[in-house]
């Protein structure tokens, strides 16, 4: 070992023993941070799938490889990393002597030729991100960007690092090239061949240039260590546990997507008949009351923006993006660990936990940041506004997008929920709704025994459960289509279709109640459980007898869809639910329905996020549509599980909208530019969100938005009164 190498071992072992005494200091940090939250102990159920799922997005990249470009160069800096991360080892043996190399592997020629295409495609990928990155750099003019928000210095940094580090790898062999020590073949490793062919002849250089790989990297490793909230660099660690500990494995995509989490306290649902607010926890009120898994979502935010880039409330000017909501809660959450970690917080009461001499030592920023409350405007010091929690729609988009399966609709509602139950703090036109549902059942506020007004006028009976020995669907009508104009069009058509197919059906009539999705997802849990389990019993008592295969019901309003097919199971309700799209393109596929006159003028189609996004069905309205129209659908720029939100969902059906552009217009506007006369859609809250859209765009002539039953039956029977276009509601 010459003097050079004397050196270099030295400072290579310092440097790195620093590294690696701040890495087990901050690691142990966050753990204790994210033990801090509430337990989730149905996060450790199905292991098996769990790890299959993990394995499949993180090294297949499933999630990322949606955005193209990105995802190829993102996989390639990943599979870099990692894999890399063993020349990284094999530079500790280089500053011994600069001849060295890894053990066993390190004389391979696959392993030179490996780790030659990693380094040349990382390479790639890395510059790819960066160009990316500057392009959308939050200061450029014109739009907004998925970067607004996120510390621009920590991407800037982790990818200068991943830069240099990969140059230096080259470096290093191309000195060993030089000198005449370098193990692989010039048709394996060309790059580094080419790289050696300009470097001196330095006997020194590859132990002095793994000096400095080492320090760039121990340096990366330092900084981020220092930085336990720059999430750009920890989730290339916390990807791993935070997608195994995901909500539902299984699911194809959006693991927060579909059914919300029950309300729970200290991890068990909470029994509305027995739970006491000064002793159970109703939503959440401290960033503590989080469960771990929450804490570990904010930890994990990789500050990529793909949620906020998808978000309706943020591309319509509103305050809310997921992506800094979740940061707001990441960095308030360590910043008030060390009050926690010291026995602070308030319990149910708003009594504090801790004795003055536990928090005697602690400085005025932590106890200062236990005070703040987690709801609340600039005035109070509020870690969220109230505007960004009520800006939410529940679309989905963000949990849809989120590449490392942050959960956050259920984050959203879960802090709602405290807002609603507890502090009775919510916008208050949204009181109005709640009370007709608690009073009447609907959220209009209907008479009862006008839900079955819809059937008056039909050329045939429409049966009531109780009146036919054996049906094969249930009909849920649902309170827009037994009370909204529009929506009794949709139903009206749906019944019509069902009757000209043979299926036989029948209805609840004035036994059926609001599903409660709009209580639900306010955050009026206690409405939502009294009317779900109100409901469930009549389901029940309706398909006495049934197995849960024949206790099918067909719903027209994807929010019911979604609460009866997703929720109830957590009430003791098994469905086997179907949205009329989906029963329709069978009906169509098997030949009991039968298109006869295309419907012509262009028809584009808008996703509703609680049929598509929410529960993945995109396919059997297209489908439904192709028959009707005997030609091809014009797509809107976002469609399918990227469609854009028309602003009802979320109960925002009941509260006004008064920040920023309405979403609604924002995707008219999108509509209108297809050039389609038609627009079709599967919601009555799309329905009604789109008409107002349309209307208030002057072009109620010229554009028609109407479900696709009634497209589907305009082709079946064209002979059949249709009743003018739709109009608008009468109870709104």
């Amino acid at each position: 070992m010459g003097s050079v190498q004397i050196v270099t071992t030295i400072l290579a072992a310092a440097i790195t023993a620093v590294a690696v005494w701040l890495a087990v200091r901050a690691v142990l940090k966050m753990v204790a941070v994210i033990r801090l939250g509430q337990p989730a102990p149905e996060r450790f159920g199905d292991k098996a799938a769990r790890t299959r799922t993990m394995l499949v997005e993180t090294a297949g990249h499933t999630r990322m490889l949606k955005w193209g470009v990105v995802g190829a160069a993102h996989w390639f800096v990943m599979v870099g990393f990692v894999v890399l991360s063993l020349l990284v080892l094999e530079a500790y043996f280089e500053v011994v002597t600069p001849t060295g190399g890894l053990p066993v592997i390190g004389h391979w020629t696959i392993f030179g030729l490996v780790t030659e295409i990693i380094t040349v495609l990382g390479l790639v990928g890395i510059v790819v991100l960066m160009v990316i990155r500057l392009r959308n750099r939050p200061t450029r003019p014109g739009g907004r960007s998925r970067f607004t928000g996120s510390t621009m210095w920590q991407g800037y940094f982790v990818e200068w690092i991943v830069l240099l580090v990969l140059i230096f790898g080259l470096v290093i062999r191309g000195f060993k090239v030089a000198t005449d020590h370098f193990e692989y073949p010039l048709w394996a490793t060309p790059v580094s061949h080419a790289v050696g062919a300009v470097l001196p002849d330095w006997s020194d250089g590859a132990s002095v240039a793994a000096l400095i790989k080492i320090a760039i990297s121990m340096t990366w490793l330092i900084v981020i260590s220092l930085n336990v909230t720059m999430g750009v660099a920890w989730h290339r660690f916390l990807a791993f546990p935070n997608i195994f500990f995901k909500r539902e494995p299984a699911k194809p995509a959006g693991s927060g997507l579909g059914a919300l989490r029950p309300m729970t306290s200290q991890g068990k649902p909470l029994d509305f008949e027995e739970a006491d607010p000064e002793k159970d926890q109703f939503g959440v009120a401290h960033v503590e009351q989080f469960s771990w898994k929450g804490l570990l979502d904010f930890s994990t935010c990789t500050e990529c923006g793909r949620c906020q880039s998808q978000c309706p409330a943020w591309n319509t000017g509103k305050p809310l993006s997921p992506k800094l909501l979740v940061l707001s809660l990441r960095d308030h959450a360590y910043a008030k660990a060390p009050y926690l970690l010291a026995g602070g917080g308030k319990d149910l009461t708003g009594e504090e936990k801790a004795t003055q001499a536990q928090l005697a030592h602690l400085d005025v920023l932590s106890l200062a940041e236990g005070d703040k409350p987690l709801i609340g405007d600039a005035e109070s010091g509020g870690v969220i506004d109230p505007d960004v929690l009520w800006s939410c729609t529940t679309c989905g988009a963000c949990v849809e997008q989120c590449p490392v399966d942050i959960e956050h609709v259920d984050h959203i509602v879960d802090m709602r929920r405290y807002q609603v139950l507890i502090e009775s703090s919510f916008p208050s036109e949204a009181g109005v709704m709640l009370r007709n549902l608690e009073n009447k059942g609907n959220p209009w506020g209907a008479p009862q025994n006008t839900r079955e007004d819809w059937t008056k006028g039909l050329d045939f009976e429409v049966p009531r459960v109780g009146e036919v020995d054996d049906f094969e669907y249930l009909f849920w009508v649902g309170c827009a289509g037994a009370f909204e104009d529009r929506a009794k069009k949709t139903t009206r058509a749906v019944a019509t279709l069902l009757n000209e197919a043979g299926v036989t059906f029948a209805i609840l009539g004035e036994g059926e109640t609001c599903s409660g999705d709009p209580a639900r997802r306010i955050g009026n849990e206690f409405v939502f459980q009294m009317l779900a389990q109100q409901n469930v019993e009549t389901l029940n008592e309706a398909f006495e007898g049934r197995e849960k295969a024949k206790r099918k019901i067909v719903a027209t309003c994807p929010h019911c869809f979604n609460t009866l097919g997703n929720e109830y199971g957590q009430l003791g309700g098994e469905f086997e639910v179907v949205h009329h799209t989906q029963l329709l393109a069978h009906l169509v596929a098997t030949g009991k329905l039968t298109p006869v006159q295309p419907v012509d003028g262009g028809v584009t189609y808008h996703d509703p996020c609680y049929l598509g996004r929410h529960n993945r069905v995109f396919a059997a309205p297209r489908e439904v549509l192709g028959d009707a129209i005997a030609g091809d659908l014009t797509e809107m720029p976002r469609n399918s599980e990227r469609s854009f939100c028309c602003g009802a969902g979320g109960a925002r059906m009941w509260m006004e909208e008064k920040i920023g552009k309405r979403i609604n217009v924002d995707r008219v506007e999108e509509a209108m530019a297809t050039g389609a006369k038609t627009v079709a859609v599967g919601c009555p809250f799309c329905s009604t969100m789109l008409n107002d859209g349309v209307n208030g765009k002057g072009a109620g002539e010229q554009v028609e938005v109407i479900d696709v039953a009634s497209v589907l039956l305009r082709s079946v029977k064209p002979e059949q009164p249709q009743g003018g276009r739709e109009t608008a509601p009468i109870g709104g």
